[in-house]
């Protein structure tokens, strides 16, 4: 139950520190800054810093569940991240929830408990899963990464959002499995563990590119198409690193089919909430 909890405080963070940097972002037009001189104007921005400060909160709070629980229950229940992330707007862009949002956010609510109690993830354990699976999974990550990064330069607008979106929010699912196997490392052998584990090299590398890249998917357009994408695409890589690398295991028989219907209302509650007039205004409204 801890993990849970820790998972929905972190859900909360994320959607927070969403809304504060794409409140900074806004003002940033697409092509204007790049690399270190966007960096540079954004951390002039409270919004921004603050978002970072939430960001590295939730950060933590994620990493302790991932340390205390499956990385496939602790990852999906971030994809309460968009409906925060709604409610949060709402507030700081001093706009109401229409009936339909509300619809959404408890559908999604729904869709995210059938699914998991359907499938009741559990086993695995990542300091035991083998080199091979884990070149599998890291090639496969970086590969479909570096995809939609590609298709999202080549593209303009809402789409460079929503493919750059889903080209951070499956590195920051892999970044999740990474986190997952510095805890096991840390849980068996201490400091030393973690030192000695190649995963822990890997988050310091490619954790701040995943980072800079989201503020390129926040900048490239609207929340309603970067939002969406990234909250989708990180629990989906993560709950495959947990089955396919990490040996969890979820049920089978009917209770797939319960699970499947469960995923299919959140994917209709996202796509309803990524429609929504206050994310696709919010960038808009003035502070």
């Amino acid at each position: 139950m801890l993990s849970l909890a820790l998972a929905v405080l972190a859900a909360l963070g994320n959607g927070a520190a969403s809304v504060l940097q794409r409140k900074a972002n806004r003002d940033e037009p697409e092509g204007k800054a790049t690399g270190l001189t966007l960096l540079w104007r954004l951390v002039h921005r409270p919004a921004w810093l603050g978002g970072i400060g939430v960001l590295v909160v939730a950060f933590l709070l994620q990493a302790t569940a991932l340390s205390t629980g499956a990385i496939a229950i602790v990852q999906p229940i971030l994809v309460l991240e968009l409906p925060f992330t709604l409610l949060l707007a709402s507030m700081v862009f001093h706009s109401r929830l229409h009936a339909r949002e509300w619809v959404a956010i408890v559908g999604m609510s729904a869709g995210l408990a059938g699914m998991l109690y359907a499938l009741q993830p559990g086993g695995g354990d990542p300091h035991r899963a083998s080199g091979v699976s884990w070149v599998i999974g890291i090639t496969a990550s970086l590969v479909v990464t570096a995809i939609f990064v590609v298709l999202g330069y080549r593209a303009e607008g809402l789409r460079r959002a929503a493919y750059l979106g889903l080209a951070t929010g499956i590195g920051f699912g892999f970044i999740a499995a990474l986190i997952a196997s510095i805890g096991a490392a840390y849980g068996a052998s201490g400091i030393a563990g973690v030192l000695r584990a190649p995963q822990t090299y890997l988050a310091i590398v490619l954790g701040p590119g995943f980072f800079f890249l989201l503020q390129k998917a926040l900048q490239a357009g609207q929340l309603v198409a970067s939002q969406p994408a990234l909250t989708l695409a990180n629990p989906v890589i993560s709950v495959a690193f947990g089955i396919v690398v990490f040996g969890e295991y979820v049920r089978g028989g009917i209770w797939l089919v319960l699970a499947f219907f469960g995923a299919a209302l959140i994917v209709v509650c996202t796509v309803m909430l990524a429609r929504s007039p206050l994310l696709q205004g919010s960038q808009r409204a003035q502070p």
